[in-house]
């Protein structure tokens, strides 16, 4: 936040005699939270949604004659702790009040009322910063740096150690500030940092296990109890893969609807028109991630078994090989 002299100096006569003479600017407040806002001012002003706080209008006089970007660094004298924050507005109330957000006072474990020293400062400018979630709820975020770069937009500076709290959804997510660069204590306006996640806090790693293509390809071959030797290639299969006919599908007694029993007759057309079903063989010389086309020619399942030439004639499929219909007759077919 910048401000004109020139227009403040117009607007507000004798200011900038008041704070000529004066230093840094500092001063002890007695600190609330937002809930203690007067009620046309609480609906007005977002306090919680960011790392802002409101001042009193006289503090605005003395920093008439401050340089830069408004940020101040807070203070529990009693416990020595601080935290960096900008300031979201100027308020007209007495000149020892300051609200803050209810994350800033449970990070500097103040109390409704209690002291707080306010100062005026200058931090570098932010280029990293790693945030470590509070919570694995963090993770159902579809785009959390998105998210925390909007969230950002609410906040002036951060200091190492702080829990901030950012709002999605209706929720309140809280990140702890684990690493700053260039300093303990960085601007993020206007800035190009570099954002990191550490894992969340009760985050457990998964175990990694590989698939089963990946242990076929990194098990070697010789320890493969399936793998063939160079003698006998189908040493090592089961015999019922060998067999061309032991597969058969369906191929149980059935009930009929009506509650009948079928006859002999049909049961043994049935059992002439069924066709030996070959259960396929699958290739133990498969290498992994290669890919391989096998074209077939088309035939019936029981070639194999058929040992003349005629028959394989006979059996062999034939599309469109029907005698066929005509919707209209030529003219010299017609009946007379």
């Amino acid at each position: 936040m910048f401000f004109n002299r020139q227009f403040f100096r117009q607007n507000f006569p004798g200011a900038h005699e008041l704070g000529a003479n004066v230093g840094p600017f500092r001063a002890i407040y007695k600190c609330y939270s937002a809930a203690f806002l007067p009620d046309h001012d609480r609906g007005r002003l977002n306090v919680e949604n960011g790392g802002k706080i409101l001042l009193p209008q006289a503090a605005l006089e003395q920093l008439a004659e401050q340089n830069g970007i408004m940020l101040f660094k807070l203070k529990n004298t009693k416990l020595d702790r601080i935290i960096h924050c900008g300031v979201l507005e100027f308020i007209p109330n007495d000149d020892k009040t300051c609200y803050l957000p209810n994350w800033m006072m449970r990070h500097l474990l103040l109390q409704e009322g209690e002291d707080i020293s306010v100062e005026f400062v200058a931090l570098p400018t932010a280029t990293f910063v790693r945030f470590q979630p509070q919570s694995k709820d963090f993770l159902d975020i579809s785009n959390p740096k998105a998210v925390l770069e909007t969230a950002l937009r609410n906040y002036n500076c951060l200091t190492k150690g702080d829990v901030i709290a950012i709002n999605y959804l209706n929720r309140s997510y809280e990140l702890l500030v684990l690493e700053l660069k260039p300093a303990d204590a960085v601007t993020i306006i206007e800035c190009d940092m570099e954002v990191d996640f550490a894992p969340p806090v009760g985050y457990v790693e998964p175990k990694y296990t590989p698939t089963s293509s990946q242990n076929i390809a990194t098990t070697p071959k010789t320890t493969n109890p399936m793998a063939s030797t160079p003698g006998d290639s189908l040493s090592s299969i089961p015999s019922s893969y060998k067999s061309p006919s032991t597969f058969m599908p369906f191929h149980g007694q059935g009930n009929r609807l009506n509650g009948k029993h079928r006859s002999k007759d049909q049961e043994q057309q049935l059992n002439n028109s069924q066709l030996q079903q070959t259960r396929g063989i699958p290739n133990y010389d498969y290498e992994y991630g290669t890919l391989q086309f096998i074209r077939v020619p088309l035939r019936t399942v029981n070639d194999e078994t058929v040992g003349t030439t005629e028959k394989n004639n006979a059996n062999t499929f034939q599309p469109f090989s029907g005698e066929g219909q005509m919707l209209k007759q030529p003219k010299n077919q017609r009946p007379k």
